[in-house]
Order: C-alpha cells, then structure tokens, then sequence
C-alpha cells in the first residue's frame, strides 16, 4: 500500500512538473522565434563590428542571451564573430553568456526558484560574462585561436529579407515545434527523474550529500555538472526536486551552471578552433562562475 501510495505522489508530480515546464517552454520558445526573425544574424555582426572592448563585451553578451538564432548553434555563430573580425573579447562573452542567459533556461529557471533569484543568477552571470570576455581579451587570449576555415558556411536566412509579418510568425512558429520536438525527451526525462527522487530517494540522504551544512557540496557540484552532460531543459526539473529534499540552493546552482556552461560536446567543439590553454581557460571559467555564483545563493538564502 506504501508503495502504491508513492508511486501515486510520484505520478502527480510528473504531470504537474512535466505539464508547468512545457507550456513555459513553448511560450517563451515562440517569443525566442519572433526575436530571432527580426533580429538576423548579419545585423548582430554590424553592431557588434568595431565595437572595442568594454562596450563590445556587454553588447556581445546581451546578443549572447538571445540566442539560439535560427538553426545555428553558439560555436558556428562564434567562428561567424570570429571570422568577420569581431574583438576575440567580445566573442567570449558572447560565448560565455549564450548557454547560461538564454530565455529558454531563464524561464524554466523561474519556474523552479522564482523571479527574484532568477534577476540574481542572470545579473550575478551576465557580469561574469562581461568581465570574464573583457579580460580574457585584455590578456591576449586571441592568440590560442586555430586558424580554421568555414568551409562550406552558408549564406546567412533570408530573415534580413524584408518579409511579411505573418510570414515572421510563422517562422516562429515553426521553429518554437521543432524545438519544442528535439526537447520534449529531455523535458520528460528531467520531470521522470525527479519524479523517482521525489518519491523513493530519502530528504536526509540529500541533505547529508549536498545540504546547505556541507562546505564542498557547491564546488563538488559544479565539476559533476560538466561531464554529466545533462540538457538544462533535463537538469531543472531534477534540480526542483533536489531543492525540495534538502539540497542547498547553492550546490543546485553550481550544478546548473557547471553543466549547461561547458558540457563535454561543447568543449570538443571548442577544442576544434581553441589551442588546449583557451579550451582550459574557458572550462576554468565556467567552474568558477558555478562555484561563485552558488556561494553568492548561498549566501543570500540564509539572510
């Protein structure tokens, strides 16, 4: 009867997690798509071109936060910047602020910790980004870039193009489907694994793991987040519930961070264009935002 009873708790929490974070990823996907149909790729190249240092690296990180532009993916966009002689700087926080300031992830962020410590983690990483990008840049990081090609890139969409608003919904449209498709598996996933802790892993294992009490739960975290290559889309719902059994909010944070900051595919990516000091330089970063930005939660939640 116990069993049944938590299987019960287990199957309510999946359909109300599964069902909170779908409906806010459609919607705020579909915004992501107009955006990107009136904001191409070529016109965030012009204004990013010229800018010096400083100026370059907020813009460059603002531009961060908004993608994913049309199909493309983060690295190709970055040997786009790269390749059209945008600050090596500039690039870096635009590199550093798109997998954690995207509008996907801070929306499913405000369904797990709230609107108020989602402004934290997007003003604690946006500053990271911009002053990480500034001084890496101000070090002369540019010159462990390969020297790499773009063969066969494609002319930039057609979203330039002056088109009809209907057609711009549209295309918002269809891309808010086909992303909401590739994501799903990983939505559910997340909601289904949380579920299981939710209702057979006991509060005081998590507490004793990676409570708020535990000095190198954050740090700990944020290094287990890189190679468990776990989609934020995935990790949230689980982090959900890892909050609720105990674990401290800077531990899940760092977790957050650690993973979608530098998973393992896109640091073979990197790997590619970066000589192994940037490519080490880079995932250096990205723990340290995880391990400073879960103190900072950590910090704020006991004041």
């Amino acid at each position: 009867m116990d069993l049944l009873a938590t299987l019960a708790t287990a199957g309510q929490f999946f359909v109300v997690i599964a069902g909170e974070l779908i409906l806010l990823f459609v919607g705020i996907t579909f915004l992501v798509g107009l955006l990107q149909a009136y904001i191409p790729e070529e016109r965030i190249r012009s204004v990013l071109a010229g800018r010096r240092q400083g100026v370059g690296n907020v813009i460059g990180a603002g531009f961060g936060a908004l993608t994913p532009f049309c199909s493309c993916s983060t690295i190709p966009i970055l040997l786009g910047l790269l390749e059209v002689g945008i600050p090596f700087g500039v690039c870096m926080s635009f590199l550093l602020a798109s997998p954690l300031l995207n509008p996907i992830i801070l929306s499913l962020l405000v369904a797990l910790i709230g609107v108020v410590p989602t402004a934290v983690y997007a003003a604690v990483t946006f500053t990271a980004a911009v002053g990480i990008g500034w001084l890496l840049g101000r070090l002369g990081y540019g010159r462990y870039v390969k020297d790499v090609m773009i063969e066969g890139r494609q002319e930039p969409c057609d979203c330039a193009v002056a088109v009809s608003h209907g057609t711009r919904i549209r295309r918002a449209f269809s891309f808010a489907v086909s992303l909401f498709r590739q994501v799903l598996p990983y939505l559910l996933l997340g909601a289904g694994i949380g579920a299981f802790i939710y209702g057979f892993v006991p509060g005081d294992l998590i507490v004793s793991l990676a409570g708020p009490n535990n000095p190198l739960a954050i740090p700990v975290a944020a290094v287990i987040g890189v190679p468990m290559y776990i989609r934020a889309e995935t990790i949230i719902p689980i982090s959900a519930v890892l909050l609720e059994k105990g674990m401290g909010i800077g531990a899940v944070m760092a977790l957050i961070i650690g993973g979608a900051g530098a998973s393992i595919p896109e640091v073979t990516l990197l790997a590619a264009i970066f000589e192994r000091r940037l490519v080490a330089a880079f995932v250096a970063t990205i723990l340290t935002v995880a391990v400073l930005a879960g103190v900072v939660f950590q910090v704020l939640s006991v004041i």
